[in-house]
């Protein structure tokens, strides 16, 4: 199978306008959609998208590609991408599909796909689906087209399944939340799941207008929910990306809780459950003090590549049901089949409640390795393996660090940064190291 021209890390991404995400090429995917995942006539393809001012332009172009293969669609227009892998599965549909940018600022936007079991898209697929754009007619007969229709209320269907995880006497009554929603598309439902269930919620960044998803906020800004958490005494705040398959929790003291942390407190709450984990999966960017806690509790750890989705599959393949990237992925496949920001709060809540402790206790004793990631904005994709100018200085920053370290230089799959991890026993060495990298990559 040759390499993938459109899917990246996490689906298809791009300015809107620009190569990929331009109309003729939506409409072709739309198309190339509907033949290889729209098997059977009687089911339907679900769209959903964000809450950028591209979105429903993306979506009605999309759409129509997918109704001129003669499958049928069920829109849901606003909500979060758990939502729909949630909904792929509850309403039988052949493939979900999320428009959205996720983390990214307004003027990017993106596709990503589930297949019939709210699962992301293998490469297998993905590949048929990039050989049916390259390839495919655009001809129309209007009497074999699909149907579109409407979800009534898909938010509360995804709400009550949120909710539903958790017994009828589950009550968040004695927590303050700062809920950060990134002005994206769990602006209405995550402030509703956490109100309903009890709890004093105090919201940020829910007034959506198109261009201000994941402006200074969400879950790659959380400086001014640090600083709302700290002014109001809040339990904890919560920060969401755009789409909401992200999250990220500051502490009652204002110490940034990421992915590495979630995850291990889950692991721990779980073992203590006597749950059946298999192990958990993270990445090359999971910090090694992780992987090193994990292994005192004795739970296995697997690295899969980068990506939610390479997660999952490797959370398949070794039987476990607990994955996450620093980031703030958290794959818990006993609850959802992809990263939901939602339903990990709503975890480490219950945690807070069960243990009698605070987010701060939880977390204090978990010993990070020191490690700096630097993103360098780059204009154009560069060959990192193949530049012996990155090679050299990557390999004399490997000796200086010693065994216990790791360096990571990766272009993003998701937009146009070269992406810099060092991670070592000394801040010092590893600040210098991870600088020095930089700042040679500046200079290409």
């Amino acid at each position: 199978m040759a390499g993938l021209q459109y899917f990246k890390t996490d689906g298809i991404r791009g300015k809107v306008g620009k190569s990929p995400m331009t109309p003729d090429f939506l409409l072709k995917l739309g198309k190339a959609i509907g033949i290889v995942l729209g098997k059977k006539k009687e089911q339907k393809i679900i769209i959903g998208r964000d809450t950028r001012v591209s979105g429903l332009m993306l979506q009605s172009i999309l759409e129509f590609g997918v109704l001129s293969t003669g499958i049928s669609t069920l829109l849901v227009d606003c909500i979060p991408t758990p939502a729909i892998a949630y909904l792929t599965k509850f309403f039988n549909a052949s493939a979900g599909v999320v428009i959205s940018g996720s983390h990214n600022l307004f003027d990017d936007n993106g596709i990503k796909i589930f297949d019939k079991n709210g699962i992301k898209l293998t490469k297998q697929i993905e590949h048929n689906i990039e050989q049916h754009i390259n390839n495919v007619r655009l001809y129309y007969h209007a009497k074999n087209f699909g149907f579109s229709s409407r979800i009534h209320n898909p938010e509360m269907q995804y709400i009550n399944f949120c909710k539903k995880i958790y017994p009828n006497d589950f009550r968040l009554s004695k927590f303050t939340i700062i809920l950060d929603c990134a002005n994206g598309a769990t602006y209405q439902i995550a402030p509703k799941i956490f109100q309903d269930l009890g709890a004093k919620v105090i919201t940020l960044a829910i007034s959506p207008n198109g261009i201000n998803i994941n402006n200074n906020s969400g879950s790659t800004n959380v400086a001014y929910l640090k600083k709302k958490v700290l002014l109001e005494k809040a339990d904890i705040g919560l920060a969401l990306d755009g789409d909401g398959d992200r999250i990220i929790m500051i502490d009652h003291l204002g110490h940034i809780i990421n992915g590495d942390h979630i995850i291990y407190i889950i692991a721990q709450e779980y073992l203590q459950q006597k749950k059946n984990i298999g192990g958990v999966v993270g990445t090359s960017m999971t910090n090694m003090g992780i992987i090193l806690g994990l292994k005192k509790l004795g739970i296995p750890f697997y690295t899969s590549e980068i990506g939610d989705r390479n997660i999952y599959q490797t959370m398949l393949k070794n039987r476990c049901i607990l994955g996450a990237e620093p980031s703030g992925h958290i794959i818990l496949s006993d609850q959802n089949s992809t990263g939901d920001g939602i339903i990990a709060s709503l975890q480490i809540l219950s945690i807070m409640m069960n243990n009698k402790k605070t987010l701060y206790e939880l977390s204090r004793k978990i010993k990070f390795f020191p490690q700096i990631l630097i993103n360098i904005p780059c204009k154009k994709e560069i060959n990192l393996d193949k530049n012996t100018k990155i090679q050299t200085i990557i390999s004399k920053y490997k000796k200086f660090l010693g065994k216990k370290s790791r360096i990571l230089v990766r272009q993003s799959g998701t937009e146009l940064y070269v992406r810099v991890m060092v991670e070592g026993e000394n801040y010092s060495q590893v600040s210098k190291a991870a600088h020095h990298i930089a700042e040679t990559i500046k200079l290409l």
